[in-house]
């Protein structure tokens, strides 16, 4: 089977950030397409290895092939990162040298034709990274929640303005029959919210909401962070790549956290927190997209790439 092309985003200063090196020990936690894994596999050649990680088991089975050349250096896993501290000292790649996590979708998710990622790509309404994993579907979510739930999802995952109008234009349409496309999804939004942003499909956020409520996906983020802190080796580094401003909001939050000197509450004349820090942040202001890549590669338009480097004698 032909491997259909991938451009990572952000792939020159991941690696940058990251440094892979012969020998070293690497986990990609979302293996997306593939392309982030074979360049990290390409520049700790001939002896490092990486360990791949992907909720999705098309996405596996995709990036086996895409990878095969590397032969007992990568180890693929059908997983979520939220378990990544089980998983990596499983399969004994803790401590590791360097963590990545692409935390948006890939090309092949958002044009698969029944996954129900994509607007454009008319698709049952799933969303679900792992079709066999438990717990709603996006269908299930607008065919069944009420207004005030409804509302809060878009309002919370995907900060829409016009959640309430949305919700209750959803209620009012499955009132008549089901919403069961991502078609039916996206005229509906579409109709409410009108074409007032140029950028993006007005029914963008709406998707992103219900992805993220449908995969727990912040929820699997915060897990996540304090796991791959933990099985870092000194030195190693954790970069983390997001495409929203929840995702990004999190993981700041956490490197600053985990990089203060002092925690104690504002004004105290002493620091007595103890609080040693953990991290040092490598990209204060994260880094984002050249203009050179958003010509061959707009999907890296809202894409943020932050990193730390864990300290030597950390907990």
């Amino acid at each position: 089977m032909a491997i259909e092309t991938h451009v990572p985003v952000l792939l020159a200063e991941t690696l940058d950030l990251l440094q892979p090196s012969p020998g070293g020990t690497y986990v990609d936690g979302t293996l997306g397409g593939g392309g982030h894994a074979e360049a990290i596999l390409e520049r700790s050649s001939p002896t490092g290895r990486l360990l791949g990680l992907d909720l999705d088991p098309e996405a596996i089975e995709r990036v086996r092939e895409r990878l095969a050349r590397f032969g007992t250096r990568v180890v693929l896993a059908h997983d979520s990162f939220a378990d990544i501290e089980r998983v990596t000292r499983w399969n004994g790649f803790a401590p590791a040298d360097g963590i990545l996590l692409d935390l948006g979708l890939s090309s092949f998710q958002l044009a698969h034709p029944y996954r129900g990622f994509g607007i454009r790509t008319t698709a049952p309404l799933d969303m679900r990274l792992n079709p066999n994993q438990s717990g709603p579907s996006a269908r299930q979510l607008v065919n069944d929640l009420e207004v005030a739930e409804l509302a809060e999802i878009l309002h919370r995952f995907g900060e829409e303005p016009m959640a309430r109008r949305i919700a209750r234009a959803i209620v009012e349409q499955r009132r008549r029959r089901p919403i069961e496309t991502t078609t039916d999804l996206a005229e509906l939004v579409e109709r409410v919210v009108g074409h007032r942003r140029a950028r993006i499909h007005p029914a963008t956020r709406t998707f992103q909401a219900l992805r993220i409520a449908v995969n727990r996906e912040l929820e699997a983020l915060e897990t996540a962070l304090p796991q791959a802190i933990e099985v870092l080796a000194p030195k190693g580094r954790l970069a983390i790549i997001s495409f929203h401003s929840l995702e990004d909001r999190i993981v700041k939050r956490f490197f600053v956290e985990q990089a203060a000197t002092c925690t104690c509450p504002p004004g105290l004349p002493v620091c007595v927190c103890g609080h040693r820090p953990r991290v040092k942040l490598l990209t204060r202001r994260g880094v984002r997209a050249t203009p050179e890549e958003l010509r061959y590669n707009p999907r890296a338009r809202s894409a943020i790439l932050r990193a730390v480097e864990k300290l030597p004698g950390a907990a």
